[in-house]
């Protein structure tokens, strides 16, 4: 699915929203730039916000947390429905080549934890989320030795039964995993704890397992995350 023609027309999409004091460039000009990858799920690629574009990944490159507009290239890829596999699989060689970006944000886990409702067994589950996250850092610490790497951990869905024992264990993963290759925490979990409005679960009539962000849930990992970048 992710092909590098696809990811060159997420480059050219991006890059029409650019303002026009940009000018003739193109964004292969770009090279000297902040370039910043958005990686991972539903939640990268803005699903819950209303509209996309007020998703997380877009607000921390519209509100200039890297760097001004006009010096910063964004290539969001991420995918409603990504595991961690995914992002393994597709996801890092896409920031490996042809992207090569100097900024990297990830969030990553839903879906793998996903499965546990349907009847997974949660220590594989867990088990098998660490050992990719672990590959993922190593590949794009290997291949990307400078570029700078947020992580986010996730936020607790008390409605559904559970989900918080998993999720402060997978957030245990998501810590110890992300210290070994010194990669920052965006901390969502404390950003959501005991605050209403940031979960699409919370909205009368809505489905038992609706699991993503509102407007102002984006909004909340947008802040965890611009806290954790300016303190890094």
């Amino acid at each position: 699915m992710f092909t590098r023609e696809w990811l060159r027309a997420v480059v050219v999409v991006m890059f029409t929203l650019a303002p026009m004091s940009v000018g003739a460039e193109v964004p292969w000009q770009f090279a000297d730039n902040t370039r910043y990858m958005a990686m991972g799920d539903s939640l990268v690629a803005g699903y819950g916000a209303i509209p996309a574009t007020q998703g997380y990944a877009y607000l921390l490159y519209k509100e200039g947390v890297f760097d001004k507009i006009p010096n910063t290239l964004l290539s969001n890829v991420g995918l409603i429905g990504a595991t961690s596999q995914d992002v393994l699989d597709k996801q890092v060689p896409l920031a490996i080549d042809p992207f090569v970006p100097t900024v990297i944000t990830l969030t990553v886990g839903g879906n793998d934890l996903a499965s546990i409702l349907t009847g997974a067994d949660p220590a594989t589950v867990l088990g098998n989320f660490q050992a990719n996250l672990t590959n993922i850092f190593f590949q794009l610490r290997t291949a990307l030795p400078e570029a700078k790497i947020y992580v986010s951990n996730l936020y607790d869905i008390p409605e559904i039964p559970m989900a918080t024992e998993i999720v402060l264990l997978f957030n245990g993963i998501v810590e110890g995993v992300a210290s070994g290759f010194q990669v920052p925490v965006a901390d969502v979990f404390s950003a959501f704890e005991g605050r209403k409005g940031l979960r699409l679960i919370q909205r009368n009539g809505a489905d038992q397992y609706e699991v993503h962000p509102s407007n102002a849930g984006h909004r909340a990992i947008a802040k965890a995350f611009k806290a954790v970048i300016e303190n890094n």
